[in-house]
């Protein structure tokens, strides 16, 4: 009887070390891909904002295609766009915009920009329309991933560390824009 448990209990481990370890290794190192994609990704896209001066839709759509085809995963992207106010005096008399810490900024999130870029509304109903930035502005992408991978789903069933809010790839970066966009006409 203790013989045949231990045959069970050996071809038990040995299934787990054949497979199981080597399955949660190759998706391990399939989420480092990812990571690196999504962050590569993230990076060249703000940088062409910040050069550009301006979100182009084309940008946006090609951007998000390539995120979303990571590893097949959907992912959140998040958009704020930190504008330097413009009308700063004619909120403080006694304010400068050459002096360091003076400089007031609002922020625009995803939902507005889309709603600029695709407008339902106005004389440019139904078309793409560029999201346009002054010089100064600052442009921060976040993109996390929805849904978990594999490696989650594995380290979740054999070490319970792992909870359904926590995000495996994600990538951010942002960027001072350095020239102020004109609309593509």
């Amino acid at each position: 009887m203790s013989d045949s448990l231990m045959v069970i209990i050996s071809i038990f481990v040995a299934v787990i070390l054949m497979f199981i370890f080597p399955l949660m290794s190759i998706s391990d190192r399939n989420d480092d891909i990812s990571q690196t994609m999504v962050q590569t990704q993230v990076s060249e896209f703000v940088d062409k904002i910040s050069v550009a001066g301006k979100i182009r839709p084309s940008d946006y759509e090609a951007f998000a295609a390539a995120i979303n085809a990571a590893n097949g995963a959907p992912y959140d992207i998040e958009i704020e766009v930190q504008h330097l106010d413009d009308n700063l005096q004619a909120k403080v008399a006694t304010v400068s915009k050459n002096l360091l810490g003076e400089n007031a900024r609002y922020s625009t999130f995803t939902s507005e920009i889309e709603d600029e870029m695709y407008p339902t509304t106005g004389p440019h109903a139904g078309e793409k329309v560029d999201y346009v930035l002054k010089k100064g502005d600052n442009v921060i992408v976040t993109v996390k991933n929805t849904s978990q991978t594999l490696a989650q789903l594995l380290r979740s069933a054999f070490y319970k560390i792992t909870g359904q809010d926590t995000v495996q790839v994600a990538g951010s970066a942002s960027s001072m824009v350095i020239n102020t966009g004109k609309r593509d006409t």
